[in-house]
């Protein structure tokens, strides 16, 4: 922090311009995207697992069991994401960025799912799964040996779509004042300070990471565009 410095405009000594603590913007974008991404990249993976997990067990399980956690799998996803990861945090009671990036997981999964059980209700009845459960393999190895390589395609542009997903969560939340704390930089915590900015007019707090942000979430949306577009067009050779 600098004080001398409070709201300074974008120029030669700060090429983004100080925040009201004097603090350089140009350095909080560039560590805050760190904070950013990896609260996306590690909600991402909690919540893939757990959608591989549940719909995998969904679509191997009896009748009845599939239509039990599918039932809790809608349960779940009919309530709002923001109110749920919200109900998460205050249970869970902590404000870091690895605390947060469990809360968000935990409430990204089930879209992602019910795509795995799809999958595994198609896979599950090929020959060469059921000659690997005539052999012996439990349901582990033919899950990760022989099932998982052939729906990574289908759930990956939704693994790229959830790193999007938990990046605007953890903004909206650093925005409400919920998110992570004060003195953790991230983009959303910078967007949080908009209020002061307008009444000082600091432009520039506001624009510079809301651009940052809105552009690494169009690069995360095209690229999910092009596996799933990519995935439907070797689905389409193969056929």
């Amino acid at each position: 922090m600098d004080l001398s410095h409070c709201n300074a405009a974008p120029g030669r000594e700060f090429f983004f311009g100080t925040d009201a603590l004097g603090r350089d913007i140009f350095s909080m974008i560039w560590h805050g995207g760190r904070i950013s991404l990896l609260v996306g990249v590690l909600a991402t993976a909690i919540s893939t697992v757990l959608a591989v997990l549940v719909g995998s067990a969904s679509g191997c399980a009896p009748a009845w069991a599939d239509g039990v956690l599918m039932r809790l799998t809608e349960l779940v996803l009919s309530v709002p994401g923001l109110l749920l990861t919200v109900f998460l945090q205050a249970v869970l009671g902590g404000t870091d960025a690895f605390c947060l990036s469990v809360v968000i997981g935990l409430t990204g999964w089930m879209s992602m799912a019910k795509v795995v059980r799809t999958e595994v209700l198609q896979l599950k009845n090929t020959d060469y799964v059921l000659a690997a459960r005539c052999l012996g393999g439990g349901f582990f190895h033919v899950l990760f040996r022989h099932m998982v390589p052939n729906f990574v395609p289908s759930v990956l542009f939704m693994a790229v779509m959830n790193v999007r997903n938990a990046i605007v969560a953890e903004a909206t939340l650093s925005f409400m004042g919920l998110g992570l704390p004060v003195e953790t930089v991230s983009w959303g915590s910078m967007l949080s300070l908009s209020q002061d900015a307008l009444l000082t007019r600091s432009w520039w707090t506001i624009l510079i990471p809301g651009v940052f942000l809105a552009g690494t979430l169009l690069c995360l949306t095209n690229l999910g565009d092009y596996m799933r577009k990519s995935a439907s067009k070797r689905h389409s050779n193969l056929k």
